[in-house]
């Protein structure tokens, strides 16, 4: 399986990017993991004991329980920088600061972005 990374996006085979922070719908998680199963069936890197819708939806609630975690991430770091910026008014650039604090809060937490 190919995975490119490059300027927070994130290429997996042919038709299917991601954008770090996006959010996805239901149906795009169930897609972005029957791609990355298949890629795995076809690399000869996994063997199903279960059955493989039941493998699929177990791979969808990881995906879906990712992208809430880093969610759950953001408003703790928008939360941090709302007091950060009532304790500094004026010279508080939200901008630069929210990647600062959420890869610093990230790594204490020991959340792979």
């Amino acid at each position: 399986m190919a995975f490119f990374l490059k300027n927070f996006s994130l290429t997996i085979g042919r038709g299917v990017r991601l954008v770090k922070g996006m959010k996805m719908t239901d149906k795009q998680m169930s897609r972005l993991a029957k791609v990355i199963l298949k890629k795995l069936e076809e690399q000869k890197q996994i063997t199903y004991k279960e059955n493989e819708d039941k493998v699929l939806s177990r791979a969808v609630e990881i995906i879906r329980a990712d992208f809430e975690r880093e969610r759950g991430l953001d408003e703790e770091v928008n939360k941090m920088m709302d007091d950060l910026e009532r304790q500094n008014p004026g010279s508080f650039q939200r901008f630069k600061m929210f990647p600062l604090l959420k890869k610093r809060l990230a790594k204490e937490k020991g959340i792979i972005l």
